[in-house]
């Protein structure tokens, strides 16, 4: 009985689609620390411009710099990310996470761009926020919260912009992107007012 529980508790995790971020950033991560020792980062980094080569738009979002940035962004997905998958399906979550990671990346490059500081990008932390976004604004206390003041839209949008904010300047450590962060949770409080990553099937 043990060695099929303990069978059917791998099974479960792997099937996991938290777990599976993780393993893909861990896997990623690992290929980006050997390029980086033979000269190849492009291909796992997002730079301008931001569709070349295009890979860019996915690798980066699961490669990290160094073993600290994996850990603290894999900390964060493991907490936010293990809450959504337990209502949503496979599907739904890798495609919240890597569209969401790359929208936050985007924004980051474009911005330095805009600024006339160009940089290359790459972690998961945009993601992270986003997923963090979505359990605070996607909870059933947030839900009736927001019901019951029937705030206009240009208040919620507001209400939306202020709380990233917030979350973006105090969780974002000094030198971080922070108009990744930023964008991350702007889409994440978004996506969980509407709740689009619940399981209808369920």
């Amino acid at each position: 009985m043990k060695p099929d529980r303990e069978a059917s508790l791998f099974e479960r995790a792997a099937r996991n689609p938290a777990v599976q971020t993780l393993v893909a950033m861990v896997v990623v991560s690992l290929l980006t620390w050997w390029s980086f020792l033979v000269g190849s980062a492009r291909l796992f980094v997002l730079a301008p411009p931001v569709f070349d080569p295009p890979w860019g738009l996915v690798t980066s979002v699961y490669a990290h710099a160094n073993p600290a940035h994996l850990v603290s962004n894999a900390m964060l997905i493991a907490v936010a990310g293990g809450i959504v998958s337990l209502s949503t399906t496979r599907l739904k979550f890798h495609a919240f996470f890597l569209s969401t990671g790359a929208l936050a990346a985007v924004a980051q490059v474009w911005s330095g761009m805009a600024l006339g500081n160009p940089t290359a990008v790459l972690g998961s932390s945009g993601a992270a926020f986003a997923l963090v976004g979505y359990v605070l604004a996607s909870n059933p206390v947030s839900a009736s919260l927001l019901d019951r003041f029937r705030l206009p839209a240009r208040a919620v949008v507001i209400l939306v912009a202020l709380v990233a904010f917030a979350l973006t300047l105090t969780y974002s450590a000094p030198g971080s992107a922070l108009v990744a962060h930023f964008t991350g949770t702007v889409a994440g409080l978004t996506a969980g007012r509407f709740r689009v990553l619940r399981d209808d099937g369920r």
